[in-house]
């Protein structure tokens, strides 16, 4: 189940509609906070609308020769808020606004209704945010808005799509993370870890105990209380007018004036050593690893940038060009790729471009290492590895490691921090290649006190050099303390934690037709990786039916 609700934005409508230079403006009104909001029962003026969206309230993208029009509301409010003991409770709020319909039309009827359209719309949860996108095509946008205003004025909250959504998500929680995605499973698993105790802590869907508390009734007070005017960003981008701005506005100013108490995002734990989480489950085919380590700096700080170059030089979220890609997998074929992160990377199994709309204050360094075998599988595979007891787990979580400490001793080269800004600087205008990423970019700036992040990070480049990369590297990276999660076999469990804690030897374990194929400076260096320390201080192991409960 993925976190995009109610229908699915249609390729067509994320296509760029035109070649011409978007044109960036922001309202000019004077925003006067003290000013009192217009009460429900009486229409508000354009005049108290524009009190309400002031210039830091609303983003506009205009492109005139577009064809469609793409508006976005987020409201500062994510699963961090929600209540105690009904963790998910944003989540199933935001999926009812788009799955439920609205007074007048049942969510079939809007289906059946914008098809002809192309229209569509969704919702996106994340720990400090939720963004619900629209988007339809200039033609119908008369006839779309409509809908747009019913089911963020009067959605339905139907107890039959109430029973729907819940199920779905309390299936997802359930059974779908642990079933449907190691490697997505492991991500999660280490941010449960890393946000131990904090409101960062649970999955953005919930956790068992907690969906099974969610009522109807908290849903509805959940809406009226954290989806208001006093915390939603306006965004639209396309060929609108002045006039549907101004409408737009003015019916958004009809949320609730409720003011939200928003909580401070909880910041990612400190680590004691290496601490690793394994987690256990039946027939699972490899070992799929994240490691994370907290690190103070977001968009918002200049020094990203720098960081941004060294996380590139690593590894790319799905690209072949890396360090870690190059060692573990194409030297040596141990799984289908890995890579590094200086953010939070949304719906990574989907999508090869970050995606905007999840902007974070609370952030960590991480390398996600794919599943590699384990030692049943290997010994099966192969007769002259009969005699293993741990798979390729330990091996590679030391190269990966060993590949950051040298990063972080040796610092990057002229050489390469050139070849990688002058990709990271063509590389990040495909992140905006259609409007719906345009203007989620633009609001996510605004989120981090930026006003155009691509723009600007593109500058930054331009004027880094390679010894802020490397002194950016120094200050903030480090390998001796960090967190582990490791989704595994039953079989693997044990013997891997034993391995981890004993820092036991862990040789690369080839067949004998690839070790044959091998140059001897290749197999000289798995003799140095094979002895690599870490500073391994505790490793539990957890079984799969017990997390996220």
């Amino acid at each position: 189940m993925k976190r995009l609700a109610a229908y699915i934005l249609p390729v067509v409508l994320l296509a760029c509609a035109c070649a011409q230079q978007p044109q960036v403006s922001e309202q000019t009104t004077t925003d006067t906070s003290t000013t009192t909001p217009a009460t429900a029962s009486a229409a508000p003026s354009a005049y108290d609308a524009n009190l309400a969206f002031g210039p830091d309230k609303v983003v506009e993208l205009k492109q005139p020769e577009s064809n469609k029009v793409i508006i976005k509301l987020m409201f500062k409010n994510g699963s961090m808020s929600d209540p105690k003991g009904k963790e998910g409770l944003t989540y199933t709020t935001a999926q009812m606004i788009t799955e439920s319909g609205t007074k007048d039309m049942t969510v079939s009827q809007i289906k059946d209704k914008i098809f002809p359209w192309a229209a569509g719309y969704g919702a996106n949860v994340d720990k400090e945010v939720t963004t619900f996108t629209f988007a339809v095509h200039q033609d119908f946008l008369n006839d779309f808005y409509p809908i747009v205003r019913g089911l963020m004025l009067n959605p339905a909250f139907a107890e039959e799509d109430f029973k729907r959504v819940k199920s779905n998500q309390q299936n997802f929680v359930d059974e779908v993370i642990r079933a449907s995605s190691d490697e997505e499973y492991s991500k999660k698993a280490l941010e449960d870890l890393l946000f131990r105790g904090t409101n960062y802590q649970h999955m953005v869907e919930g956790k068992t105990t907690s969906v099974q508390n969610i009522t109807l009734e908290d849903v509805k007070n959940h809406w009226r209380n954290m989806f208001t005017r006093n915390n939603l960003m306006i965004g639209i981008a396309g060929n609108y007018s002045a006039d549907f701005l101004n409408k737009l506005k003015a019916d958004m100013v009809q949320l609730s004036d409720a003011k939200p108490n928003i909580p401070m995002a909880g910041q990612p734990n400190k680590p004691n050593g290496v601490q690793v989480e394994i987690i256990q489950k039946d027939n699972a085919l490899g070992s799929a690893i994240f490691t994370g380590a907290p690190m103070p700096v977001t968009r918002s700080a200049d020094e990203f940038a720098a960081l941004m170059v060294a996380n590139s030089y690593l590894g790319e979220h799905r690209k072949s060009y890396g360090k870690l890609y190059d060692k573990i997998r194409t030297t040596r074929s141990m799984n289908y790729g890995d890579y590094s992160y200086i953010e939070w990377y949304d719906q990574g199994g989907s999508f090869q471009l970050p995606n905007p709309g999840v902007p974070r204050t609370a952030n960590y360094f991480a390398l996600w290492i794919r599943p590699v075998q384990i030692g049943e599988g290997l010994k099966q595979q192969y007769a002259e590895l009969k005699d293993i007891n741990v798979g390729h787990a330990h091996f590679a979580l030391r190269l990966a490691m060993r590949e950051v400490d040298n990063l972080i001793q040796n610092g990057m080269t002229q050489q390469d921090f050139e070849l990688t800004r002058k990709f990271l600087r063509s590389y990040i205008k495909l992140y905006i290649q259609t409007q719906e990423k345009q203007l989620g970019f633009l609001m996510d700036s605004r989120f981090y006190g930026r006003q155009n992040y691509i723009e600007e990070l593109d500058k930054l480049l331009a004027n880094l050099t390679v010894q802020d990369v490397n002194n950016a590297v120094k200050k903030y990276w480090q390998t001796e303390n960090m967190y582990i999660t490791i989704v595994t076999d039953d079989s693997e469990a044990e013997p891997l934690k034993q391995a981890l804690l004993n820092n036991t030897p862990s040789p690369m374990s080839y067949s004998n037709l690839v070790k044959e194929g091998l140059p001897k400076e290749v197999l000289a260096e798995d003799d140095q990786i094979a002895n690599y320390k870490l500073n391994v201080k505790d490793v539990k192991i957890v079984d799969s039916k017990n997390t996220f409960k």
